[in-house]
């Protein structure tokens, strides 16, 4: 699996700097979540996760958040950014969440990926809880994991 990501397009670019952005704008402390809250971001996570290893453009794109939406414009495109520059988001072979922090309708998800070299990486997700009361996902950078501190 490739470890560099080469030949963004623009958008992709773009949504690269939204996730960073957006990482660290966000709270350190799990204070501010609730049980429900932190139950609810993890079941999006993974339900976007088992999207994609459906190939379901629809339902991946209907976990992300409007900023990644506007970007990204439309599922096709959503998935094919997924497929191609996040290959460990798109088909890890083993997972393991953390627990969410944050508060105030801002949350951090960190993810342990395994991919099908059995290599460990991080995937670090930051979501918003909308006016509907949902939970998106706003940005995921990732990164390989180093020694066994998450």
């Amino acid at each position: 699996m490739s470890r560099f990501i080469n030949g963004f397009s623009s958008w992709a670019v773009q949504l690269l700097m939204v996730t960073s952005l957006g990482l660290w704008a966000m709270p350190a402390s799990a204070g501010g979540l609730s049980p429900k809250d932190q139950k609810q971001i993890i079941e999006v996570v993974q339900a976007q996760l088992e999207a994609f290893a459906q190939d379901d453009a629809a339902k991946a794109f209907s976990y992300a958040a409007p900023n990644i939406r506007h970007l990204v414009g439309n599922a096709e495109n959503f998935l094919e950014m997924v497929r191609t520059q996040y290959e460990i988001v798109y088909r890890p072979s083993a997972t393991t969440f953390m627990q969410p922090t944050g508060e105030a309708g801002e949350a951090v998800l960190k993810v342990r990926m395994t991919d099908e070299d059995g290599d460990n990486w991080i995937a670090t997700y930051t979501l918003q809880k909308q006016k509907t009361k949902v939970w998106r996902i706003t940005g995921c950078a990732v990164n390989e994991a180093t020694g066994t501190a998450v």
